[in-house]
């Protein structure tokens, strides 16, 4: 029997990256923005510190319901295709077991082992053999709503109270800058960091986590700038 050698992917942690890294960069970025921007418009710092207060928890629900529902829609698709490949395995084995066949033949292998792996596969769970080949759904990929809503309502949270802190911590004259010299310094540990467990170049998530976020910054500060009222 051979043994596995312990080798650990990646790809297992895509479910909750996704949702964490977009929580917290939302959070950061959202929250940081709303406060530049009635910073721009306004040296009250009440009124800065209630916007971003509520910044802060209208996002972090928001996030959480928005992933909740649209990672439930992906998983009742994904629960909606299982029980049509259930129905099928069911009403024509030997069509399915074809169309496996013809899927391992497509990746490289010879007509009759694709037969052969095809079967072996479907004699002992077809089931899993076809969400996995067919569907391309595994239970590393699978939707989980519940994870995905809390992730990104924490990690939301958490990303919104740094600019919120720093607010509350300097003068309100100096809160624009302080604020935008924060936010841009934690998108570039934040774009790094999820580039790392990602596995990916951490100098280009960082640079394009930190490019959007000086660019909504900007915007916002503009606008109250602009029409100097509180946004």
């Amino acid at each position: 029997m051979v043994k596995s050698h312990g080798e650990i992917h990646l790809v297992s942690r895509i479910g909750w990256l996704r949702a964490g890294v977009l929580g917290a960069n939302d959070g950061i970025l959202s929250t940081a923005s709303l406060i530049v921007g009635v910073a721009s418009a306004s040296s009250d710092k009440g009124a800065v510190m209630v916007a971003g207060l509520a910044g802060l928890v209208a996002g972090a629900m928001s996030m959480a319901a928005g992933e909740y529902v649209s990672v439930s829609s992906q998983a009742d698709t994904e629960a909606a295709d299982i029980a049509k490949e259930t129905a099928e395995l069911k009403a024509n084995p030997a069509g399915e077991l074809a169309e496996l066949a013809l899927i391992y033949q497509g990746r490289g292998l010879s007509p009759g082992l694709a037969l052969q792996v095809a079967e072996e596969l479907m004699a002992g769970d077809a089931l899993t053999a076809h969400t996995r080949d067919e569907l391309g759904i595994t239970p590393e990929l699978a939707a989980n709503p519940i994870q995905a809503g809390l992730v990104s309502a924490a990690t939301f949270a958490g990303g919104a109270a740094l600019p919120l802190l720093v607010a509350a911590a300097v003068p309100a004259s100096f809160i624009l800058v302080g604020v935008s010299l924060a936010t841009l310094l934690a998108l570039v540990a934040l774009g790094a960091a999820g580039a790392r467990i990602g596995g990916a170049g951490m100098l280009r998530g960082a640079v394009r986590v930190t490019l959007w976020g000086a660019i909504a910054m900007l915007a916002t500060a503009l606008v109250g700038w602009l029409f100097g009222t509180v946004v």
